[in-house]
């Protein structure tokens, strides 16, 4: 009972954040379609960028500018200014396919598939990363509470945060903000 309170009033905080923001809602192709184009488009501007699946991880710096020109301004708006998007409402919350998960800003492949799980929380939830050094931590104070933040270990982009009520075998619970997250389907 206090789990679902407590998820109400983060629900209802992170609502009115995600209302204050000013954010433009853009018409979009087919989800695949869209998918397909959007790792094509950042694999062709990211030439640096690398491997899916890096065995070293080499950071991705970049300008404010520079993001701002290969984001979508709601990417933009939680990878880059820690924003979240409203539960229930994102990318992938209630995604069923296998596939894999990747960084929207980088390409870094972040979770597969068989590690998500239903939460119930309106957000992408899984209980590991693919590798653990491809997220990682940050102590988060805001909102009165310390919770762990989760980042891209490429770009450094803001993913979500990590809890410890997870499901076997880790027990951990990354909650991801899928509006970041770029799916690709197993063929």
């Amino acid at each position: 009972m206090n789990r679902i309170i407590f998820l109400f009033f983060i629900n209802i905080i992170i609502a009115i954040n995600a209302c204050s923001q000013n954010t433009k809602v853009v018409e979009k192709a087919p989800q695949q379609e869209v998918e397909t184009q959007v790792i094509a488009a950042k694999k062709a501007t990211n030439n640096d960028l690398g491997e899916r699946f890096p065995k070293k991880l080499e950071k991705v710096e970049k300008t404010e500018e520079e993001w701002r020109e290969i984001l979508t301004v709601e990417e933009y708006r939680i990878l880059r200014e820690e924003g979240t998007e409203r539960a229930f409402t994102g990318k992938y919350w209630d995604n069923k396919k296998a596939g894999t998960y990747y960084c929207s800003a980088c390409g870094l492949a972040l979770f597969e598939s068989e590690t998500k799980f239903k939460s119930g929380t309106g957000w992408p939830s899984f209980y590991q990363p693919i590798k653990k050094e491809y997220v990682g931590e940050k102590t988060d104070n805001k909102y009165g509470w310390n919770r762990t933040e989760v980042v891209c270990g490429r770009c450094d982009g803001h993913l979500g945060h990590v809890f410890d009520d997870g499901p076997a075998p880790t027990g951990l619970r990354y909650c991801i903000n899928g509006n970041i997250l770029t799916f690709q389907a197993n063929e």
